[in-house]
Parts: structure tokens; sequence; C-alpha cells
């Protein structure tokens, strides 16, 4: 009988077996000891110690399997992911999952070699297997339970289930561990389950081929990215948006921005648009990089692919000219913004003043923040506090104070006169008097 060192685990089950086997002992003992039946008579004492043997079998069994029994008291984090299991689980599944939670976790670097937790877990899941006999809708619910609570184990629970028959593996439970193991990172055991996958004969197809060139990527190894591409396009798989995202992915990770261009050309050539995020960490390499000029070939083909940009786009572009002191060029693309309907977010306006302090141009940014108040641009928390360090250190926080309450006195006055325009105009809205300075444009006649 294989062991299943599972300790303190308990089964009601098997005290059933062992109840059953007391019961049946005496007529087994009684038929030996008649003779002549078997030709020989088999001692007493012999049949005493199968009986006691097997007794102890039981009790041994019992003793290490029951599901309401824990090695140690779980903890109150435990309890509470217990308490917060889903409803709708059945009950052999409920049972697997309470025991999973209170598991200690896997080592974090991936190196389970000789782990007593690990062999704990594989027993606890083939007594699983053997004793509630799951089907594989039972599996996918403890899976999906493991994913919704980002369990640690659901690696291993997956591996262990793709060697059950019960699981009735397919190709997508291989790539799901596949992506498992490309986010944390461990390359040579997701090839291992690729091979794996291979030698039950499972068929490889473009999705989990797009999986692996995913994970390659992500690793930088670019050399094995373009070996599974064209391994796709031998295989006569379709190549579609996925797959040269993925591609294209792999040229930016490695800095090759000109043949991620070329990439997405070629697939504009056969009618095939690349999603935003491909455009966006494009234009984010050129823009880090203080490419303008590659940073607005890649924003004009954004917009001729029909994507209509917002504000984390436009910011990427205007950070592009600010690198390269282009002042001229970040405010035409704010403008642009507020012509399309984009109201320009702090971390535009914040850019453009920082570009301005490193040139040292206050006159040129109090402008710039007065043609935004004019238009009805709220300025924010980040740019006011640029504004007010760049004027600290010029020494000038007195003025700064002074205009500050200039400015409240004026707001004052000017709300006291609506009220009473409003007041004697049957409560029609008017337009306030252009009197009205702002903070910028005060602070640039100081």
């Amino acid at each position: 009988m294989i062991s299943l060192a599972v300790p303190a685990i308990y089964s009601l089950t098997s005290q059933f077996s062992s109840a059953t086997t007391h019961a049946r002992a005496p007529p087994r003992c009684a038929c030996a000891c008649v003779p002549g039946r078997q030709g020989a008579e088999q001692p007493l004492a012999s049949m005493e110690a199968e009986q006691a043997a097997a007794a102890a079998v039981a009790a041994e069994e019992a003793r290490r399997f029951r599901w309401d029994a824990f090695r140690s008291a779980p903890s109150e984090p435990q309890r509470e992911a217990v308490r917060g299991l889903s409803p709708k689980l059945p009950n052999r599944c409920r049972a697997l999952m309470a025991r999973l939670v209170c598991l200690p976790p896997p080592p974090q670097d991936g190196d389970r070699d000789g782990d007593g937790d690990d062999e704990t877990l594989g027993a606890l899941l083939a007594f699983w297997v053997k004793a509630m006999k799951p089907k594989r809708a039972d599996w996918l619910l403890v899976l999906k339970e493991l994913t919704a609570m980002e369990s640690p184990l659901l690696a291993q629970v997956l591996e262990h289930a793709l060697l059950e028959d019960s699981f009735e593996a397919n190709v997508r439970d291989y790539t799901k561990l596949i992506h498992i193991y490309g986010k944390q990172k461990l390359l040579q055991k997701a090839e291992d389950a690729f091979h794996a996958m291979k030698s039950r004969g499972l068929p490889c197809d473009q999705v989990m081929l797009t999986a692996l060139m995913d994970m390659y990527s992500k690793a930088g190894d670019l050399t094995r990215a373009k070996e599974i591409f064209k391994e796709i396009g031998l295989l006569g798989l379709p190549i579609d948006k996925r797959v040269y995202g993925s591609m294209i992915m792999a040229y930016i990770r490695a800095d090759m921005l000109d043949r991620a261009e070329d990439m997405i050309s070629k697939m504009g050539d056969q009618q095939i648009v690349a999603g935003k995020e491909v455009y966006k960490a494009l234009l984010r390499a050129y823009s880090y990089k203080g490419d303008s000029e590659g940073a607005q070939r890649v924003f004009d083909a954004i917009q001729f692919a029909g994507i209509v940009p917002d504000t984390k786009l436009c910011a990427l572009l205007v950070n592009a000219y600010c690198l390269t002191d282009r002042i001229n060029e970040a405010m035409i693309v704010t403008r642009n913004m507020r012509s399309a309907g984009i109201t320009p977010c702090d971390k535009c306006i914040a850019l453009i003043l920082g570009a301005y302090e490193k040139v040292n141009r206050l006159e040129g940014a109090l402008a710039f923040l007065t043609e935004l108040e004019e238009n009805g641009v709220i300025i924010g928390q980040e740019p006011s506090q640029l504004l007010a360090g760049w004027l600290r250190r010029l020494g000038v926080v007195q003025e700064v104070e002074q205009v500050l309450k200039d400015l409240a006195v004026d707001r004052k006055n000017t709300l006291e006169v609506d009220r009473k325009n409003i007041l004697a105009s049957d409560r029609k809205i008017k337009r306030r008097s252009k009197s009205k300075r702002s903070f910028a444009s005060s602070l640039q006649h100081k």
C-alpha cells in the first residue's frame, strides 16, 4: 500500500472500511480453521497476525486522512480565506480548497526539489482524487478559486492535474501553465511543460506558440522569439494581430524601434491594425529616448489607424519635445488637444513648465499658464507645486504672497458683482467681468 504522508487528515470512508474489515474478520478465521477445505490448515496464529496487520493499516489510514482536522490551528487570514470561498463550490471542492489554503506556500526561487511541503501537496491531491473521484469540472472550479485568490500553489496544482486522467488535459491547459511560468520568469519549467505536451501527442497551435514567443520577449531573449515567429510561418499557422504584436513588443524591448516600425508597416499592408498598447509602447520608447521625430511619426500613425489619442499618449509626445527643448512644439500639442476637446492633463503642463525652468524662461512659463487659464484649464497640484518651487528658488516668495492676496480680494469682489447682477436680471447667468485677473497674469505683471 502506498503511504500518503498527509498528517492528521481523516476520512469517514476510511473509518467505514476499518469497521468493515473488523466485521469480516471472524468468518475468515472460522473458514480457515475447517479441516479439509484447502488441503492444508493455516495456523491460527498466522491468521490472527494478518488480521492485526490489516486492522493496523486501517487504523493508520484513518489516523492520517480526515478532512476536518489540521496539523496546526489555521491562522486568522487562512480562516478568512476559507470563509471567502465561493458558496457555489461543491463539497468535494470546498474540502480540498480548505486544505490548500492552510498549506504553506512554495519557495520563492521556484526550486521545489526535495521540499517536504511539495510532497504533502502531491499526497493531498492524490488522496482527493482517490476519495472524491473528481471530474474535469471539479478541477476547473478548484483552479478558478486558486486563480481568484492569486495562490502561489496554482502552478503546482495545475501540474498535478495535467497528469490525472480525470482532468482530460488539452492544449489550452498547457498554454495556461506556460503563461504562469512566463510571468514568474521560469523559462526552463515552461519549456519542460511544452515538451511534455508534445510527448503526449497534443497538437501545437498558434496560441501556444504565441504564448512562448511572448514569454521569450519579456525575458529579453529576442533570438528565441524570432525563432518562434518563423516557426509559426513554417507550420502554416495564421499570423494575426496577436502574433505580430508579440514580435513588435520583442523588438521594442530589445531597443530595435526601427524594426518595430517596419513590422507595423507590414501589418498595414496586410490590412491588420496593431493594438493601442503596441502603439503606446513604441511611443513611450521614443519619448523616453527624447526622439521627438520618431514620437511624432508614431503619434501620426496612431491617428491614421483610427485610434483616438488620449491624455496619456499626448503626454508622451509632449515629453519627447520637452526633452529636446522644443517647447513651442510641445505647446502646439496642448493647443491641438484643446481643439480636439481634450483638456491638457497636469502631467503635460508640468512637463512644459519643467522645460521652461530648464532654459530659465519664467516669462514664457507665465504666459503659457495665462493662456491655459483664459481657456478654462484649471492648474492642478503638480504644476502648481513645480511653479512654487521655481519661484521660491528665484527668491520671489513675498511677491507671490502679495499676488495671492490681491487675487483673493479681486475674486471676492467679482463674486459680489456677479451676485448683484444675477439678482438684478432675474437670476439670469452672465459672464464675469473681463477685468478679472488670473494668478499667472498677476505674476507676469509683477
